[in-house]
């Protein structure tokens, strides 16, 4: 059976959290600690904290942690609710890259790691990093990773250059993929290791400058340089970075998915308000077919993005790995909710290019989520490889019925 309606409790929670982000949150988004490059970490211990008064920080962490471990389905309604402000998720703890980064070391970390690593991630007091972006190799295909760890049997040296790593300055847990290379000691080959932000070898160079602000501390290049760690700093498997990245995929994806809906929902509630009221040629905006239009295509986008990314959630609650369908997901979402948010700006005409509301802003943090856990271009290719190979996903489920 398909049952669109989300639990009771899930709703009321929705609407507890909603209310904190509009309540609590929005007025930080005049907080001049909210700079060029993203909030400040000092913003970020504020926000938290009051997410913490109000019973509302990390919400989607493992129970073992003092989280509610959502469902996938559950993690849409409660992150969408986030997402009303582009800080919301930043002040429950919920956003890019942290909350990937504790999906991932939950799942693949040590206890001993993770009480070292992930605990201070969970509980609000530190950032982390996922260092595996690079200028001239890693990217949307990480196959070309170029930063190299060298074992010795007792400690790894790293060596490299990494550029977009989110959060860069101040943070305390950095996940580092580099290639291991060949040894006598066991396994080589893409490798993710763990460290502190403040180990010898770590130099960040500079934040780089780009039109999105909502990343706590911006984007930064990152050098390494004779990174020397010990043997306990490797995570999981040596070898293994592609395969857990894999499993950190689908999740981050829809979770991006997730946080941006809710973000393009407020600038299309700003939007429709200012139609309703503002008039030209004798009657309110919405009355002129060109705006009711690009209104309705908003409703429908928002809606099929809602849908997209609930029945994808719903297949990972069953087990699915999902990479095709969230595959669909992104790419199709974030496509969709750009175009909402420039429509907003169109119909707010000249104010909608300002700061006057924020929907200026969501427009520009909203672009780079096309190209954020994989560029269209990217997940419209693996699409296409999957119907060359399986054929689409309704005729796979007809003919598992039939």
């Amino acid at each position: 059976m398909i049952d669109f309606t989300p639990p009771r409790e899930t709703l009321a929670l929705a609407a507890k959290v909603r209310r904190f982000v509009a309540e609590e949150i929005v007025p930080y988004e005049r907080d001049p600690r909210l700079t060029q490059h993203g909030p400040t970490d000092d913003l970020r211990r504020e926000m938290v904290a009051r997410a913490r008064a109000a019973g509302l920080l990390t919400l989607q962490a493992p129970a073992r942690f003092g989280g509610m471990e959502f469902s996938h389905l559950d993690q849409a309604v409660i992150f969408e609710a986030a997402g009303w402000s582009t800080l919301g998720p930043v002040a429950m703890n919920c956003a890019a890259p942290d909350e990937g980064n504790m999906f991932i070391l939950g799942k693949i970390a040590s206890e001993e790691q993770q009480e070292r690593w992930l605990r201070p991630v969970i509980e609000g007091r530190e950032r982390s990093v996922f260092a595996m972006t690079e200028p001239d190799g890693a990217g949307s295909d990480p196959a070309q990773l170029k930063t190299e760890a060298v074992f010795d049997g007792t400690h790894y040296t790293i060596n490299g250059l990494k550029w977009l790593i989110t959060g860069v300055n101040g943070a305390k847990t950095w996940i580092i993929m580099a290639k291991l290379l060949p040894h006598d000691f066991g396994n080589d080959g893409p490798t993710l290791f763990l460290c502190d932000g403040d180990t010898p070898g770590i130099e960040i160079e500079r934040v780089m400058n780009s039109m999105d602000r909502n990343y706590v501390e911006g984007h930064g290049v990152v050098r390494f340089r004779d990174l020397k760690l010990p043997a306990s700093a490797l995570v999981g498997e040596a070898g293994a970075a592609f395969r857990y990245a894999q499993m950190r995929l689908a999740p981050a994806r829809m979770t991006h998915c997730m946080r941006w809906l809710g973000a393009a929902t407020r600038a299309h509630v700003i939007a429709l308000d200012h139609a309703r009221r503002r008039t030209a040629f004798g009657k309110p905006l919405i009355e002129h077919q060109g705006v009711s239009f690009m209104l309705a295509d908003n409703e429908m986008a928002l809606q099929a993005a809602r849908l997209a990314i609930w029945h994808t959630c719903w297949l990972m609650d069953r087990g699915v790995k999902g990479r095709h369908e969230s595959s669909m997901a992104k790419a199709s979402v974030s496509e969709a909710l750009f175009a909402v948010a420039d429509r907003c700006v169109q119909i707010l005409g000249g104010i909608g290019v300002t700061d006057e509301t924020v929907v200026e802003m969501i427009w520009r943090d909203m672009r780079p989520f096309r190209l954020y856990d994989g560029p269209t271009e990217v997940h419209k290719y693996a699409i296409g490889r999957t119907l060359n190979h399986k054929g689409t996903g309704m005729t796979a489920l007809f003919e598992d019925a039939a």
